[in-house]
């Protein structure tokens, strides 16, 4: 009996010794630089919000948070160097619902499982897309845009940020319910898709908000519609694509951090409240907004959640426009 009650003591006092350790390295924490993955190009949604937290985490919790771009692979390559880093909070990834909620879906052999192999820590923003052509395309509206991409169908592509993304998938879903064949062109990011939509090279894209705002307000790009269920108080003259005559339609997206499974927990909760401490300042909430997106602080729990219910509602969309990526 009194070696039983010695042995539970001798796993409290270990337990206590993890957790008052794990303590102290959170408060400690950073001690080094940390880097922030993104794994799209320069220049995209993903970026802005990425370099967006990164400079506020180093005013908040005194170290350096570096961002660092790694694109390809629909952002799997980045994401697969985040997987694989050591589990110590110093290698983090700015994930999208594209790589982390969409891929498991598209890539049947991904060398790594987003669900397990990489912890939510904390959510940042979501944000509708917009669908925008060049200026230069005489097209007022979805309705017009329709017409003539079934007119042409050989002469019209639609750009995105890289396969399996929202960019991408949005432009699929228009396609099952407008009834037209628009070619989809894939990018290594926003930035580049953007480079050949204001070049005239792709006729349109479902661009994130955040990185087509500066292109429609200098009048280089003609929003024709919004994919939200609501029109964006940015861009009130916008109407939604459901509006503009494709009831139905919507295509969100979100970003976060993640760390690689394994990481401590109190370093994780030590993010997460900065991030939603962050976030609910005014004057983030003011840039945010002007990027034309929403903050969403949560639990990594809660951001678990919205991964998991976005994963089963993108796998659903995919399934049904037989969308097949090797």
């Amino acid at each position: 009996m009194k070696s039983g009650i010695s042995q539970a003591l001798r796993f409290i006092a270990a337990t206590m010794c993890i957790v008052t350790a794990g303590a102290a390295v959170a408060q400690d924490y950073p001690q080094r630089p940390v880097r922030i993955i993104v794994p799209f190009a320069a220049g995209g949604a993903t970026d802005v919000f990425g370099r967006v937290i990164a400079t506020e985490l180093q005013g908040a919790l005194g170290g350096a948070f570096v961002v660092e771009n790694k694109p390809g692979g629909g952002g799997n390559i980045g994401s697969l160097q985040v997987a694989r880093s050591a589990p110590d909070g110093y290698t983090l990834l700015l994930g999208a619902a594209g790589n982390m909620a969409i891929n498991p879906a598209l890539f049947p052999n991904m060398a790594f499982d987003p669900a397990k192999d990489l912890v939510p820590v904390a959510a940042l923003t979501s944000s509708v897309n917009v669908l925008v052509v060049p200026s230069s395309l005489p097209v007022n509206s979805v309705q017009e845009l329709i017409a003539q991409a079934k007119a042409n169908p050989t002469k019209f592509n639609f750009g995105s940020s890289g396969n399996g993304g929202t960019t991408h998938l949005a432009g699929e879903m228009f396609n099952v319910m407008a009834g037209t064949k628009i070619t989809h062109v894939p990018y290594q990011g926003s930035g580049p898709a953007m480079v050949d939509l204001l070049a005239g090279r792709v006729q349109m894209m479902f661009d994130n908000v955040p990185s087509s705002m500066r292109y429609v307000a200098s009048g280089a790009l003609r929003p024709l519609g919004v994919t939200g269920r609501a029109r964006l108080p940015s861009m009130a003259n916008v109407p939604t694509i459901q509006e503009a005559g494709l009831p139905g339609f919507e295509a969100t997206t979100w970003f976060g951090l993640y760390a690689p499974e394994g990481t401590p927990a109190a370093v994780i909760e030590r993010l997460n409240k900065a991030v939603n401490t962050i976030l609910a300042k005014p004057a983030m909430l003011e840039r945010i907004e002007g990027l034309g997106a929403q903050p969403i602080p949560m639990t990594p729990a809660e951001f678990k959640a919205l991964q998991e219910r976005d994963a089963r509602r993108w796998a659903d969309v995919i399934r049904k426009a037989n969308i097949t990526l090797q």
